[in-house]
């Protein structure tokens, strides 16, 4: 499948101007959440309800989806989202370091990591890592990658475009001698994590010999520092090839391949592949919900479908700019998910909110 519909430059360009936009007078008040009494919380004097300013930091992953929530929450609320897109090591350090009123992250903490530092865990959105690539008469989404391919391109094995390992798995397409040109992430990242776990999954060599984290030893390449900078440097660059979120990839035109899932189909990134490798999830059994997606079964299920996390203080220092941020996340999982549709992201079912809504009443004390 394709990408239904093109994400505008525009869009981000008009939602990033909001996110960082000073507070306004509201019409709304923000929905109440953690089981807080709406009918009180409209009741709040005007100057507390539209005065929220809450601040996060995190994920790349997610920046194009948080952007928008947070441009369409401060026009009904008034309520300023402050999030620093600085990769999900950051958005971890942050949140540990109680700089932020949370993180972002598109690893999952485990449970033990979570209970030590006394943090929250739950998805806000999911998406996809894509391969992108620079390559002159190659159309996109034409480029066919398996994962075991993907991996030895990162490994340093496979070195030109026209390898016969390459040209074997795409008849038909006239392939350059350009050498291949690896770009990676430079800083600690969820979208390397997500790349990397799945390429330990599928080649036992990447397993043995890189292993998988937010930031490895990487055989070969040129960094990049979040996923504008590698969305960047895969333009810039002839012959090379980087992984990003698909919006990013969709927002700078860029190529993106077809890869070769579990079940042995090969499949475009899109909302509905995503989704596909989303409905293999089993929340409801997964503690904190530290679950990750990839490399799923579905016959149609993105390889690379990848989970954003929110962390949170169980016990917070400040319990209003909490409960600020939960009902900014109630609103987003409620209310945001048309937005989430037009980024190419999978817009969470309501049974999984709902088990997040019940999460927060249960583990977030305010």
């Amino acid at each position: 499948m394709s990408v239904a519909k093109p994400v505008r430059l525009a869009l981000l360009a008009v939602a990033a101007a909001a996110f960082v936009a000073g507070c306004k007078p509201a019409g709304d008040a923000p929905v109440a959440a953690n089981g807080a009494d709406p009918a009180a919380a409209a009741a709040a004097p005007a100057a507390d309800r539209i005065s929220a300013e809450i601040t996060g930091a995190g994920a790349t992953f997610i920046y194009p989806l948080l952007s928008r929530w947070s441009a369409d929450y401060n026009k009904s609320t008034g309520a300023k989202i402050n999030y620093q897109s600085i990769g999900s090591g950051g958005g971890i350090a942050q949140i540990k370091a109680a700089t932020v009123d949370f993180g972002s992250s598109d690893k999952p903490l485990p449970p033990e990591e979570l209970a030590e530092a006394g943090l929250a865990q739950f998805p806000s959105a999911i998406g996809g890592v894509v391969p992108v690539v620079n390559l002159d008469g190659v159309e996109s989404g034409k480029l066919r990658l398996s994962g075991p391919l993907l991996a030895d391109i990162y490994l340093g094995k496979v070195t030109t475009w026209n390898d016969p390992a390459i040209a074997s798995v795409n008849p038909g397409v006239t392939l350059p001698s350009t050498k291949i040109n690896v770009v990676k992430r430079s800083d600690g990242s969820g979208t390397t994590f997500n790349f990397v776990n799945y390429l330990s999954k599928v080649s036992p060599e990447w397993k043995e010999k890189v292993g998988e984290g937010t930031s490895v030893n990487w055989p070969v390449g040129i960094g990049g520092k979040g996923n504008e900078g590698v969305a960047a440097y895969v333009k810039q660059i002839k012959g090379s090839i980087g992984y990003v979120e698909l919006a990013y990839a969709t927002q700078n035109g860029m190529s993106y391949t077809a890869m070769q899932n579990a079940a042995g189909n090969w499949v475009q990134p899109s909302a509905e592949s995503f989704q596909a490798a989303a409905a293999t999830a089993d929340w409801a059994n997964a503690k904190d919900f530290s679950l990750v997606i990839t490399n799923a079964s579905g016959a149609d299920a993105w390889p690379i479908a990848a989970t954003n996390f929110i962390l949170m203080y169980k016990q917070p220092k400040n319990a209003k700019r909490s409960q600020d941020a939960l009902d900014f996340f109630k609103w987003a999982l409620e209310e945001g998910q048309p937005q989430a549709d037009e980024l190419h992201f999978v817009p969470l079912p309501k049974p999984l909110v709902d088990q997040i809504e019940a999460y927060w009443a249960a583990e977030i004390k305010l």
